[in-house]
């Protein structure tokens, strides 16, 4: 799961809008827990708005949300799959061979 922080860019699926639309671009303004922030968010014509106590659909721990939700961008989560890996080898590096 990423760590949500403030400043980070999510994509926003305000309620009533499915993933057959285009998702809004929203910024983390405010963060409650790792699966609850507020956001300031652009509709499709790029007017301004604001979503407050949202959910931070993570899929791999929780089921699909069928209203409002805010989820990672595909790039993000990828980028933290990369890090993740990275951290897993540098921490077995630094463990040493383990030939006893």
């Amino acid at each position: 799961m990423i760590k949500p922080t403030i400043g980070r860019v999510v994509w926003h699926y305000p309620h009533g809008m499915t993933e057959a639309h285009q998702p809004h671009p929203a910024l983390i303004a405010y963060v409650w827990s790792d699966t609850c922030v507020n956001l300031g968010g652009f509709d499709e014509n790029g007017q301004p708005y604001s979503a407050t106590s949202v959910l931070l659909y993570d899929e791999e721990s929780m089921p699909k949300p069928t209203t409002g939700y805010a989820c990672w961008m595909p790039y993000q989560k990828g980028q933290a799959a990369k890090t993740e890996a990275l951290e897993t080898a540098a921490a077995a590096r630094a463990a040493g061979p383990t030939n006893y």
